[in-house]
């Protein structure tokens, strides 16, 4: 998938940009690659913070969404589709875009008057209750502060952390098991931080059992998991 070639477009939200990188890299929008999509969004994301763009909390809130997704998509097979409901998204707002394009089109074919100024009220007769004006006034404010840009902290944790590598967890889990004698199954999990690497490590172990790399049995009267050497052979 190539990379974004930055000359940046301004789009109405999160779903906008989406529909755009599906389109420019022609990706079935029904079997969306979520790691292919998301690497593209966080480059646009990238690039957009540093050429000070201003953009809302909900384009951040998408990428958290869709780093979510990828996690998601790393499990064992699930009777719900991670993907399901963005696809179902996508495939609204992509109908409203292509309705309002063609209302568009329709209007230029029809004459539409201009509006029409209206006389200034020079005097206001309404009278409200004090407690109308302070309701008014605290609405008002968090409407301004809804569109000031988000702060450079806004994307920590969601923008710059990575996922976390199967592979990787792999080694750990080895590591541990190679001291000799059994582990318990929660104790490979000690050092884990996130939830990417609470899913790469658990991954991890059972890519290592099902190799035959790893024995999982279950002892003691409470029947505690423990993880041993397997039969086959380390390299």
């Amino acid at each position: 998938m190539e990379r974004l070639t930055f000359k940046l477009p301004v789009f109405e939200g999160p779903l906008d940009l989406l529909l755009h990188l599906i389109s420019k890299h022609k990706l079935d929008i029904c079997d969306i690659p979520i790691a292919e999509l998301l690497e593209q969004y966080m480059a646009y994301l990238d690039e957009a913070s540093r050429m000070d763009m201003e953009f809302t909390s909900a384009f951040l809130e998408m990428a958290s969404r869709l780093v979510q997704m990828k996690s998601a998509m790393l499990l064992p097979k699930q009777e719900k589709d991670p993907r399901e409901e963005l696809v179902t998204a996508l495939l609204a707002y992509q109908t409203c875009k292509t309705l309002a394009a063609l209302l568009a089109v329709r209007r230029q074919e029809h004459f539409v008057r201009a509006p029409q100024p209206l006389p200034r009220a020079q005097t206001y007769r309404l009278r409200h209750r004090p407690a109308e004006l302070a309701e008014a006034f605290v609405l008002a404010r968090g409407k301004a502060k809804a569109k000031q840009p988000p702060t450079a902290d806004t994307f920590s944790g969601v923008v710059v952390r990575a996922a976390a590598s199967v592979t990787t967890r792999v080694l750990h889990v080895m590591r541990r098991l190679a001291r000799g004698g059994g582990q318990r199954f929660r104790t490979v999990f000690a050092d884990v931080s996130s939830r990417s690497e609470a899913v790469a490590t658990f991954l991890a172990v059972l890519e290592l059992v099902r190799a035959g790399r790893v024995q999982a049995t279950a002892e003691g009267d409470d029947e505690i998991l423990l993880l041993r050497r397997g039969t086959v052979k380390w390299e």
